[in-house]
């Protein structure tokens, strides 16, 4: 349980210390997560090799998935809106929860590639 925990709060795999991005960021700022290339406590460096987080991507791309169809069926199903208020919610959402879904998606992946 604290291994997803870690994960979600975006902690150095290795010491589960340090802070794997320096800056959180900020949609209504226009601002991206600035992620540090190497822990502050432990020296360990998250980026692998070149192009390391492009497979990261993909795994923005599935939480950015799951995140619509949670609200297509909450608000559509179970809310009863019309399909073009839905469509905008989605939409909304999916903007909202960029950065988080950016700097989650990092997260997970270097937790994958991490080994002891």
């Amino acid at each position: 349980m604290s291994l997803i925990i870690d994960v979600l709060k975006c902690k150095c795999p290795q010491c589960r210390k340090g802070d794997v991005f320096s800056d959180a960021g900020n949609i209504f700022l226009f601002k991206m997560p600035k992620m540090d290339k190497r822990c502050a406590e432990c020296n360990f460096k998250f980026e692998k090799e070149t192009g390391f987080f492009f497979g990261a991507m993909f795994v923005s791309y599935a939480l950015a998935v799951a995140q619509m169809i949670v609200s297509l069926v909450l608000f559509w199903y179970f809310v009863d809106l019309s399909p073009v208020r839905v469509y905008a919610i989605i939409a909304a959402i999916a903007v909202l929860l960029s950065t988080i879904n950016f700097r989650l998606s990092r997260s997970i992946w270097i937790y994958i590639f991490y080994k002891n």
